[in-house]
């Protein structure tokens, strides 16, 4: 659906420049940015996707995945067509490269967004499947009625976002999984199409904006996966973000445009879980791979296990009021009592 932008200004004559994410496309008449759902028609910058959805599912929250964000519930997953990225790896690059006019998209006002919420039991909503940023009107119109309705929002994003548009769904956010490509910007310039330090800088300002955040590193053998490089991201991480912020080391299998790549070896995850508690970090944990203790929350005091994970299944029998039980530190869990309303 077609509806005119936010975030833009007029350049020259009829060229525009789009503001919203971290590319500031300047756009010609009749062409698109980076993503290609957002147009300039007439001097004017329009996105051509508000309301159009792709993909829909009711997903457990674990699966974003947010680990410390309200365990156990269900989200309304949903995302829409196109992206600001180009990754060469893109595991969902059949919506990502997907144009405006894809034949499976199904057209949503705000409202259903909530109702479908509702009719699937669902405690919250997630924004997934390809990159939110670039659906930033309607994300944000559907958040509020989302928030007001009582439900948690959450997105799953490459984090190339500008600071303004952060700043106003900050008011309507509640958390963000953001995946960190790597930690070197070469790797961003050649597989992603994009520049490390934006994501960095959003990681940064949604902590600082009171935003829930965990993050995620897909470790691509031979290409972000060096440990020198690994303990470097950790060290930011302990730094800029807190030790405390939960990071989800995840496997690799071979996709889209690197299918020459095998995928991650396992002694290599645990090596990196290794690394990063080595370097500070209290909760990191290893996806895409057979049940584990480095999927479960282990108390970073004691070493008790407060949270077991089998799958999407868990097992919270380990914490009492989200401290741990056997010595009663605190585990820094969002439960019900998140933060409220902030329109």
């Amino acid at each position: 659906m077609k509806k005119e932008a936010s975030f833009w200004n007029k350049i020259e004559d009829k060229k525009v420049q789009c503001n919203l994410c971290s590319h500031n496309c300047k756009i010609d008449e009749s062409r698109t940015g980076v993503c290609g759902v957002r147009r300039n028609d007439e001097g004017k910058l329009y996105t051509l996707i508000y309301g159009s959805c792709s993909s829909m599912a009711a997903d457990p929250i674990e699966k974003k995945p947010l680990y410390h964000f309200h365990p156990g519930t269900n989200a309304f997953s949903m995302g829409t067509v196109g992206c600001n990225f180009k990754c060469s790896h893109c595991q969902n690059n059949s919506i990502s490269t997907a144009d405006p006019q894809y034949s499976h998209v199904r057209e949503l006002t705000p409202e259903e967004v909530v109702k479908l919420a509702e009719q699937y039991d669902c405690q919250g909503v997630s924004y997934t499947y390809n990159e939110p940023t670039i659906w930033h009107e309607f994300c944000y119109d559907s958040a509020k009625l989302v928030k007001k309705a009582g439900l948690y929002t959450c997105y799953v994003t490459n984090g190339y976002i500008n600071e303004d548009p952060l700043r106003e769904l900050s008011l309507v956010l509640d958390a963000m999984n953001i995946d960190v490509k790597a930690f070197n910007d070469d790797f961003y310039k050649k597989v992603c199409k994009a520049r490390l330090k934006p994501v960095l800088d959003t990681c940064e300002l949604a902590k600082e904006l009171g935003i829930h955040i965990e993050l995620t590193y897909l470790v691509i053998p031979t290409c972000n996966d060096s440990f020198d490089e690994i303990r470097k991201f950790c060290g930011w991480i302990v730094e800029k973000l807190g030790s405390s912020t939960p990071v989800h080391f995840t496997r690799f299998h071979p996709d889209h445009n690197m299918m020459d790549i095998p995928a991650t070896p396992m002694d290599t995850l645990l090596k990196i879980y290794d690394i990063s508690k080595e370097a500070g970090v209290l909760f990191p944990y290893v996806g895409n791979v057979a049940h584990g203790d480095y999927e479960n929350t282990v108390c970073p005091k004691c070493g008790h296990v407060c949270i077991e994970r089998v799958g999407f299944s868990l097992n919270l029998s380990g914490l009492t009021d989200f401290n741990c039980k056997n010595c009663g530190n605190v585990i820094p869990i969002i439960t019900d009592n998140y933060k409220k309303q902030k329109i």
